[in-house]
């Protein structure tokens, strides 16, 4: 273990560019800060490289416990040189540099009765981090984001999750195969549309199925809209025309765990 106390150390500079998507991928690194969002990636298997602390920023008495499990290269801070390295405004003391993990359709989990999440191009990491959340809370086997336009290893979408990144199956695929994956294995296609008829409450969920969402901005597809085998909306009494998409996400999720819980 040794001490930064330079904010023009090289390690320090490596870290502030893994909040860029290119370096990202550059590296296929990518950053976890906060003691909850690195409790669960270890609990998950997935190791540290490296684990930076400040112990002047630790909130409690369990950040010395996980340090010793991490299994990383430990390297403290002082209270200058972490909060350039967080990208929060209250840090805890802990952020970790850690390999990223790439899962394939081949991958994912096929239960008896499959509860797949589709989040086509979802463009703020803090909806895309809110989905997996409540994806985890409703017991999704899995989430799939086609043709993402925020990766999953976005600082944010780690921070927004709260760690639920690491708790459940998520990967990037094309739209293409991942159509061809849920068509091959007869799970049922349920777009969230505004412009549906059929209510959401009223639309069969409790066989193999698979909540698609679109973009904030113009939701799903055509692609998509022409495949779902249902489309469905959430019904409007205000002046807004729809939901954001997360909290969209949330009540079609569970709606699904509803029915289920019924058989």
């Amino acid at each position: 273990m040794f001490k930064i106390t330079s904010l023009q150390n090289p390690k320090i500079k490596d870290v502030v560019k893994l909040r860029e998507r290119r370096e990202r991928e550059k590296t296929n690194l990518f950053l976890i800060e906060g003691y909850r969002e690195l409790r669960r990636a270890l609990d998950a298997k997935r190791k540290p490289h490296t684990l930076f602390y400040c112990p002047e920023l630790f909130l409690g008495s369990n950040e010395r416990a996980l340090l010793d499990q991490s299994g990383a290269e430990l390297i403290q801070c002082t209270q200058e040189v972490f909060a350039k390295i967080s990208y929060r405004d209250r840090p805890d003391g802990l952020l970790a540099v850690a390999p990223q993990l790439h899962l394939a359709l081949k991958d994912l989990p096929l239960k008896k009765n499959p509860f797949f999440v589709i989040a086509e191009s979802i463009e703020k990491p803090g909806n895309l981090g809110t989905i997996l959340r409540s994806c985890d809370a409703a017991g999704v086997d899995a989430v799939i984001v086609c043709d993402p336009t925020t990766d999953i290893h976005n600082p944010n979408v780690v921070r927004s999750s709260v760690g639920t990144l690491f708790t459940l199956p998520v990967l990037e695929a094309f739209s293409v195969d991942t159509l061809s994956f849920l068509k091959t294995h007869s799970i049922s296609i349920v777009a969230a549309t505004p412009h549906a008829s059929l209510e959401f409450t009223k639309a069969p969920l409790s066989g193999p199925v698979a909540i698609a969402v679109g973009t904030e901005q113009y939701g799903l597809s055509p692609a998509w809209m022409k495949q779902a085998d249902i489309s469905v909306k959430i019904p409007m009494f205000g002046v807004a025309d729809s939901l954001n998409v997360a909290s969209a996400t949330t009540l079609m999720l569970y709606e699904v765990v509803r029915q289920r819980s019924c058989l």
